[in-house]
């Protein structure tokens, strides 16, 4: 029987985050996630789904790339990216980009910091959280990653509140994160109604929200080596729309 994944959705959209952001990216987004953080804006992909075999979903990648092949530039585009959900909870995510970089794609992997990285191959680009307090997750963080990142990695701190820059500050600081790979502070989208979910975490009572600005003017005071970045599909898109 051939290998399958539960995918909740296959489409072909622009990269909104990361330092890829900008360029055309076909999303695979997986089903199931073990976390439940307070932000989430994919809830939607918890449980929704169809179990799918492996060269389908590489021929469904295929098709959407198809029309760039005329087009060849430095690196094929478009890029592929495996997002959720939280890929790494299935298994079978492995092989899935494993073929993908064997078929010459660029394949990025957005991935929460709670699962081991380490069996992943090492052409994907691998795009871990680290959770900050405000996630109500951030038990969770499997330190133990931080060890497997190379500098084609990058970390992301999603920040929600002051106490959340303080935090991800702290950790940039004393792990040198920056020397290791780049690193991304991302300012939290307040979810609309459509997102709501019953099932995420709720904001711990001592967190203090922070502005974009503001969280762009504490980077620039504390002159960290970080890059700030907003979600770019939301500016183009309503927020709340799937498949973008």
């Amino acid at each position: 029987m051939s290998e399958t994944l539960v995918i909740n959705e296959i489409y072909l959209s622009v990269q909104g985050e990361s330092t890829w952001a900008g360029l055309p990216c076909v999303f695979v987004r997986l089903t199931a996630c073990n976390l439940r953080c307070s932000y989430c804006d994919t809830a939607y992909a918890f449980t929704a789904g169809q179990e799918l075999a492996l060269p389908e979903i590489l021929a469904r990648v295929g098709a959407l790339a198809k029309p760039f092949a005329s087009h060849p530039a430095a690196g094929r585009l478009p890029l592929v990216e495996l997002t959720g959900g939280e890929p790494l909870w299935q298994k079978n995510s492995l092989p899935l980009m494993r073929s993908l970089c064997d078929a010459g794609f660029s394949v990025l992997l957005e991935t929460s910091g709670a699962l081991d990285i380490g069996p992943v191959d090492p052409r994907v680009r691998r795009i871990m959280d680290l959770k900050c307090p405000s996630s109500g997750e951030s038990r969770r963080n499997r330190w133990e990653n931080l060890r497997h990142l190379k500098n084609t990695d990058e970390v992301k701190f999603v920040i929600g509140s002051r106490q959340d820059y303080d935090w991800a500050k702290e950790i940039v600081i004393t792990r040198a994160l920056a020397a290791i790979c780049p690193v991304l502070f991302s300012w939290v989208s307040p979810l609309g109604p459509r997102q709501q979910d019953k099932s995420l975490r709720k904001v711990p009572a001592n967190q203090t929200p922070i502005s974009r600005r503001e969280l762009v003017e504490k980077i620039m005071a504390d002159a960290l080596p970080v890059r700030f970045q907003l979600q770019m599909h939301k500016f183009i898109w309503p927020h709340d729309e799937k498949g973008v």
